[in-house]
């Protein structure tokens, strides 16, 4: 159903909206610190040395770093890099979608 919707809004020449394999911005930009995030995994940084990197020094407290959320973030970043790392990445072909089962 999709694509014939998209197939007509180009035989009208309308715009055809996002492609339909495009991630959401927030979700491209979580993979994008889970591949940054592994990354310095890989090279022997520390969880904290990882955060400073990719959330700035300024974010990290000194006295409140093992209450802080950023922690377990930057644990859950290089856990999904390490799957994305290790086969994973053939997930992002898949879109997984609420409304998969609604007008398809």
């Amino acid at each position: 159903m999709r694509a014939a919707h998209r197939l007509w809004l180009a035989l009208e020449r309308r715009p055809l909206g996002p492609p339909p394999l495009a991630r959401p911005i927030l979700t491209r930009h979580r993979l994008i610190l889970a591949l940054r995030a592994v990354d310095g995994s890989l090279e022997g940084n520390s969880y904290r040395e990882i955060a400073q990197g990719l959330f700035g020094k300024h974010r990290i407290s000194d006295r409140g770093w093992k209450t802080d959320h950023l922690p377990s973030r930057t644990i859950r970043l290089v856990r999904t890099g390490l799957r994305l790392m290790r086969g994973g990445y053939r997930a992002l072909l898949c879109r997984n979608r609420k409304d998969r089962g609604e007008g398809s």
